[in-house]
């Protein structure tokens, strides 16, 4: 193929946020998309979107694990085996990527995130952090250095939600705990669910800080800076898994490619797999990309810059398969593509109210819910509890879709008559307080390609090393009770119960969060770290691995906010320094 500027590998949220901040340079740009083309209409029309079967239970929106899969192991002494059904995680496919099917929920991650190992050291010592045998790292940059490029991503989404703290001025009703941000909120926060209300009042009696939590399905119509326009939300309880139909929801489909499209330098191939990233001799520049088209054939497309932006477990892939950097290795713990893989700790609380307690969960939304953040990242002292890290805790209800979202008490059948009665007794009547927390990385959980499976094209899978370290463990236990202290002291709840999923052995088979993070991790050492602050890989400067696989942790938020900052943040870089000296940024 004829040579262009630029080549992305991958067309999710990542790639096209980027991709629209060069567009208007008058490189020529192509988009590479494995899978096939998508848009709002019409594609993602009712009344087949909410169809649960095929999208929440048969996952049609999902990376197509016959043809690529990843292996599994709890530990190195394990050997791996395929995962052929998707549970714990949801990689997402086609135009728009994981960008489609995402809740919106859209937290920036906190000061201390970025400077995580610098923190934990000051408060509490080097012996106390040591002791926990964690490999936590900075990331090489401040919250400072991103805020104008969260504050970029929430206008360009139409964020929902109410700021708790405008230029160090806490403010009233939003979250005190989070860090500065230079304005307000582009739309006000979403209408508050009746389960969110008494959480709301429970956790204020008890002395917390509940505010709304932030969301891109936005809660009034709304023009962003482009013009693009979205639409207000209305709560049909189909967000995860799901496309949105309504234009409510932001996505590449709405706020980026509409742009990408009409702009006559930039060219998008869907079916296109690509399967390594070309090096010259020197192994130390990179010349384009190899892919297999739909009909079959091998096709090289030599760039002069070259941008992987994929889900973070195929980021690692690509840059094994490519031998780009060197691998990681447990045993010496020498090499960096594949080390600091981490995931997210989670649990689920749920309260079991009378009849008369309507919480009427099918008018849900993405990200609808009520939370604090006293226990989140370092907001409490973790001396006395021998773990670092943290958890939000959120009332919320996305939805109540009747296949999966039928949570019924300990002791009711699974099936039968008396699975029949549960449901009719307690549907619509159950409160839902979820946990969501941080992964701290360790030395054993790791990435690299698996040395027996292959996918069709005759390449080697992704093996996964993983299982919940004790820190991670020891934190979730504890922020589960706080939430179940919550939970009992709303009035009327009757009986409730709860789900640890932060447990070993890690269970893939049940959905816990899609935040898999790390493998190519950013920071300021080569030699603990794949790229730079700017997502440019230090072995190869005109190669840049955009996407959570940099995330050196992960922490207590989901991450879409911060990963787009990130990318926003390297796509000034890329624009205003790269090319204009193209080499190393330091």
């Amino acid at each position: 193929m004829k040579e262009v500027d630029v080549v992305f590998v991958g067309f999710g949220w990542g790639s096209s946020i980027v991709a629209k901040e060069l567009v208007s340079t008058g490189l020529k740009i192509v988009g590479l998309e494995r899978g096939f083309p998508r848009f709002t209409s019409p594609d993602f029309q009712s009344p087949e979107i909410h169809d649960e079967l095929r999208f929440g239970v048969r996952k049609a929106m999902m990376q197509d694990n016959v043809r690529e899969a990843i292996t599994l192991r709890h530990s190195s002494n394990e050997n791996a085996l395929p995962v052929r059904r998707w549970g714990a995680f949801l990689p997402g496919t086609n135009l728009g990527g994981s960008g489609v099917h995402w809740n919106g929920q859209m937290f920036r991650f906190q000061v201390k995130d970025f400077v995580w190992k610098t923190a934990m050291v000051e408060r509490y010592g080097k012996s106390f952090v040591d002791a926990l045998d964690l490999t936590i790292q900075d990331w090489g940059l401040t919250y400072d250095e991103i805020e104008p490029y969260y504050d970029k991503f929430e206008y360009l989404c139409g964020a929902s939600g109410k700021a708790g703290n405008i230029k160090g001025k806490i403010q009233p009703s939003g979250n005190p705990f989070e860090g500065p941000r230079s304005r307000e909120y582009p739309t006000p926060p979403l209408k508050e669910q009746y389960n969110g209300a008494l959480f709301r009042k429970a956790a204020t009696d008890l002395g917390y800080h509940p505010y709304p939590q932030p969301s891109a399905n936005v809660s009034v119509a709304y023009a962003n800076p482009d013009g693009l326009k979205l639409n207000a939300c209305v709560y049909c309880g189909f967000c995860e898994r799901f496309a949105c139909e309504h234009y409510a929801k932001a996505s590449p489909q709405t706020v980026t490619l509409p742009i990408l499209l009409r702009s006559p330098n930039f060219e998008l191939r869907t079916q296109c797999q690509v399967v390594r990233v070309n090096l010259d001799s020197t192994g130390k520049k990179a010349t384009g990309v190899t892919y297999y088209d739909a009909a079959g054939r091998e096709i090289f497309q030599p760039a002069s810059l070259v941008i992987i932006s994929m889900f973070p477990f195929n980021n690692v892939r690509m840059l094994l398969l490519s031998k780009i950097g060197q691998a990681y290795d447990p045993k010496t713990g020498t090499g960096v593509v594949g080390r600091n893989y981490t995931y997210q700790t989670t649990s689920n609380v749920w309260s079991f109210f009378d009849e008369d307690v309507n919480i009427n969960p099918f008018m849900g939304s993405g990200a609808i819910g009520t939370m604090i953040d006293d226990f989140s990242g370092d907001n409490f002292d973790h001396g006395p509890y021998g773990f670092i890290g943290g958890s939000y805790i959120l009332a919320a209800w996305t939805g109540g879709r009747p296949i999966e979202q039928n949570p019924l008490p300990p002791g009711t059948p699974k099936w039968g008559k008396g699975w029949k009665e549960g449901v009719r007794k307690h549907y619509g009547h159950v409160g839902q307080i979820l946990c969501h927390g941080t992964s701290m990385p360790t030395r054993e959980n790791y990435l690299d390609l698996d040395p027996t499976y292959r996918d069709v094209w005759g390449l080697p899978l992704l093996r996964m090393t993983f299982d919940f370290p004790e820190n991670d463990v020891k934190m979730i236990r504890f922020c589960t009770d706080r939430a179940m202290e919550i939970s009992k002291a709303i009035p009327g709840s009757r009986q409730v119960s709860n789900k640890i999923y932060g447990q070993r052995p890690f269970d893939v088979s049940i959905y816990q969060s899609t935040h898999n993070c790390g493998g190519a991790i950013m920071g300021t050492d080569p030699s603990t770290s794949v790229v730079n602050k700017y997502q440019q890989c230090w072995d190869v400067p005109n190669l840049f691995s955009l996407g959570a696989s940099s995330f050196p942790h992960n922490g207590t938020y989901n991450y879409t906010d911060t990963l787009q900052a990130l990318n926003l943040f390297a796509a000034d870089a890329i624009l205003n320094r790269y090319l204009k000296n193209p080499g190393p940024l330091l």
